[in-house]
């Protein structure tokens, strides 16, 4: 226990610092005393219990959820928005905390690679404040973007959005997203515009992607870039629980490999992990088993979605680390 004297001087300067809004340098000078002394003063002022912080919680915020999910599987970052159960509503509320996260982490330099087919990042895109000046920033398409004429116009409008968003050069990728046969995707290769394109993959350092569901959403099936019904029903007979870029994976988030992955062009899923960050934006009951199978898998490190699916997420894995999850 500290003495009455110094205990006196502990709560000056914890006045001085929480309650008068001086800075350390000012308290030193005021008092007379270095800086590190001041710095050391407020340190032991904590451990005396003389200055109590507590952290008022907004309503609407979940840090707690949000602290959960890291810890639960291994992320860098998840962000947890408040939003009804509502399809609409959830695409609009990730959409914004999509936009307010990228607006808050960008880098002068970065890459940035987005996925084709995607609402919800249309809608990040279209709550994105413009940066104020131009930048070296680079936004790529990751996943093939040409199909039916209204689609190819979506996709390439979501790029180039972006790109004006963050006062950037667009990429885009200049083929279909996926293609009729294995035979068909050299040919697309042998493009320089798709060549410079792919030869960017490895560089990408923000990875903005959405996570489907087997069952293609309503915007990728009018794009016509995806596959059967017969051909679905083989991926669900392989174990698939969802995609990132068309890349289809298990509730483990292992791969399912079938001569389909052949007829995609886009980032592969080992691409995908070796990005800094690899953004996933989802959420809603339909995508739950999905955004699981991607976490399990690490196939992202930054995990944006809505309340409910993140309690759904923690719901069966309390308890589990994130190095041990099954």
């Amino acid at each position: 226990m500290a003495r009455k004297d110094e205990l006196r001087l502990l709560t000056k300067v914890a006045h001085l610092y929480y309650e008068q809004d001086l800075t350390q340098p000012d308290i030193a000078a005021q008092l007379d005393l270095s800086q590190a002394t001041v710095s050391r003063l407020l340190k032991k002022a904590k451990k005396e219990k003389i200055i109590r912080i507590t952290v008022n919680v907004p309503y609407g915020t979940y840090p707690e959820l949000e602290e959960n999910l890291q810890k639960t599987y291994g992320l860098k970052e998840a962000v947890v928005v408040d939003s009804l159960e509502n399809n609409d509503m959830v695409l609009r509320d990730l959409g914004a905390a999509a936009a307010f996260y990228l607006e808050t982490t960008l880098h002068p330099n970065d890459v940035i690679g987005i996925s084709s087919w995607s609402s919800t990042l249309m809608a990040m895109v279209d709550a994105m404040q413009a940066l104020n000046r131009p930048s070296q920033i680079q936004v790529l398409q990751i996943l093939g973007g040409l199909g039916s004429p209204s689609a190819g116009i979506y996709a390439s409008r979501l790029i180039g959005r972006l790109a004006d968003r963050v006062r950037g050069e667009a990429v885009l990728l200049p083929v279909p997203g996926i293609v009729g046969s294995p035979d068909a995707v050299p040919i697309f290769m042998e493009d320089r515009y798709v060549q410079q394109a792919l030869s960017l993959f490895d560089q990408v350092s923000v990875a903005l992607v959405g996570i489907g569901s087997v069952e293609p959403s309503g915007l990728l099936a009018s794009s016509g870039n995806i596959f059967s019904p017969e051909e679905l029903c083989m991926l669900r007979e392989a174990g698939a629980v969802g995609d990132i870029c068309l890349r289809f994976f298990d509730r483990t988030g292992n791969p399912v490999l079938t001569p389909l992955n052949d007829r995609v062009i886009g980032m592969g899923l080992d691409q995908l992990c070796k990005v800094k960050r690899a953004v996933g934006i989802a959420g809603g009951p339909r995508k739950l088993n999905a955004v699981r199978g991607a976490l399990k898998g690490r196939l992202v490190n930054v995990l944006i979605t809505d309340r409910f699916t993140a309690e759904n997420l923690l719901q069966d894995t309390c308890g589990e680390s994130g190095n041990n999850i099954a």
